[in-house]
């Protein structure tokens, strides 16, 4: 689909209250949710308690609830992937249930885990609702199943759903943010891509592209994404750490912090070489800062690895994510969107669900995953899958998420179940929006922080 497509398709379901964020899909979904009861007879079974009490003697097909926070074309990529699996076998009907984002997943799935009606999956992983058995362990399926393949999963991706030993959640596929520039706009300027491999060096292009007019800048030569992710992305790069070595200290306040999210706070307030987006419904930030890029109103930006379906080619190229000078390559944050199984599904609906996950992470399938959206595949082998191969040989930004996931940062595991991460959201808030000090705003954050960690230690 041409991104002039992808974006009316995306607004149109704006209007339509489809992604309509939070405030707007949260009645709507909550009654269609608690609106599921048991089965007619001889129909399908559906998840929740109310299946639980359904005719388990049901000759029909398993129906069972896939929730998940994707919209655009990674929305309807994930929808012909459940209407594939559906088609391939006679046992479960996948219903897929759209959110409107990731956050919005989980404080769904928190308010259906109260009242015991619950989504037999789930793209949503919470390391310490694990622990307190909202999810099931799948070690008994995984090793009834003779098909999967443990040394086949990338390791730090599988290893990532492991909560004490046991796999709570299995891998759907990898991200990594990275960067797109028009090839127009650096090209116009003599910058080549290829020297911008530090901050520093993208900050001078980054002014050198840049316009103002009347006060105002009307082309930015850069756009962060608004939130933590690339600010932290960036303090790793340059040695930073979240938690001191022993897992006791908060460390967000360091030198390598301070300086790193100043430079940011520089280059969007005082120089206005980067814009940046924030607030809205769902993902609406997220589709403003790529079309500007594609308007023309910017000349780059850090978004997913995700975003490449939703990118013209013929206009923009990818990057990898930048180190600092004299201290070497980029380090940012590589890790898994996952998938869980609630405890309160019945034995039948995790079953169901158990085979629907593992059929998205087939090698093709992964594989297929990768090429249309630019995530990156969870399967080793997926990269020797043909089709694969064939189309990596035309789209070469299909290898950046893969390139930079070599040398990336592993993903924090927050030991306080979020309240660090929370932190450090409105830290990056005061910064980016507010105008706060970097040292400000981090110092606030660690104390927060640190107080949250000491309940636990």
């Amino acid at each position: 689909m041409e991104l002039g497509q992808a974006r009316m398709k995306w607004k149109e379901k704006i209007r339509l209250g489809w992604r309509g964020g939070m405030s707007l899909v949260l009645a709507a979904s909550f009654a269609l949710i608690t609106a599921c009861g048991p089965s007619t007879a001889g129909g399908p079974t559906h998840s929740g308690s109310a299946a639980n009490g359904a005719d388990s003697a049901s000759k029909g097909p398993v129906e069972i609830e896939f929730w998940y926070g994707l919209g655009g074309k990674l929305g309807d990529n994930m929808k012909e992937k459940i209407d594939a699996f559906n088609k391939s076998q006679s046992e479960v009907i996948v219903k897929g249930i759209v959110q409107a984002d990731y956050t919005e997943t989980e404080r769904k799935l928190q308010a259906a885990i109260a009242s015991k009606k619950v989504p037999a999956a789930v793209l949503s992983s919470n390391i310490e609702w694990a622990h307190k058995g909202y999810y099931a362990p799948m070690d008994e399926m995984i090793a009834a199943d003779q098909s999967f393949n443990k040394e086949d999963f990338v390791e730090t991706f599988l290893k990532q759903g492991q909560v004490d030993g046991k796999q709570y959640f299995l891998p759907m596929y990898g991200t990594t943010q990275i960067m797109y520039y028009r090839k127009d706009a650096l090209k116009q300027h003599g910058i080549d891509p290829a020297s911008l491999t530090t901050w520093e060096a993208l900050a001078d292009a980054a002014a050198k592209m840049s316009k103002r007019e009347n006060g105002q800048t009307t082309f930015y030569g850069w756009e962060p994404m608004w939130g933590s992710d690339n600010m932290v992305d960036a303090v790793l790069s340059k040695g930073g750490k979240i938690l001191s070595d022993d897992g006791k200290t908060v460390m967000i306040d360091s030198p390598e912090w301070i300086e790193t999210w100043d430079l940011f706070s520089k280059w969007i307030h005082e120089d206005k070489i980067m814009g940046i987006h924030s607030g809205g419904q769902g993902w609406e930030y997220w589709y403003k800062t790529i079309d500007d890029v594609m308007k023309n109103k910017a000349a780059g930006y850090t978004g997913s690895s995700g975003d490449q379906g939703d990118l013209d080619f013929n206009v923009v190229a990818a990057m990898e994510q930048p180190g600092w000078k004299g201290i070497g390559q980029g380090k940012p944050v590589a890790s898994a969107l996952m998938a869980g199984i609630p405890a309160e599904a019945s034995p039948e609906q995790q079953k169901a669900a158990y085979k629907w996950l593992t059929y998205f992470s087939k090698t093709s399938n992964t594989a297929s995953w990768s090429m249309n959206t630019g995530y990156i595949a969870v399967r080793k082998s997926a990269q020797e899958d043909p089709d694969f191969k064939k189309f990596s040989e035309k789209n070469p930004q299909i290898k950046i998420p893969l390139q930079q996931a070599s040398h990336a940062s592993a993903p924090f595991q927050d030991p306080t179940g979020g309240k660090i991460n929370d932190a450090l959201k409105d830290a990056a808030d005061q910064v980016q929006i507010n105008k706060v000090p970097a040292e400000q705003a981090l110092k606030e954050a660690k104390e927060k922080a640190q107080k949250e960690l000491d309940r636990i230690k």
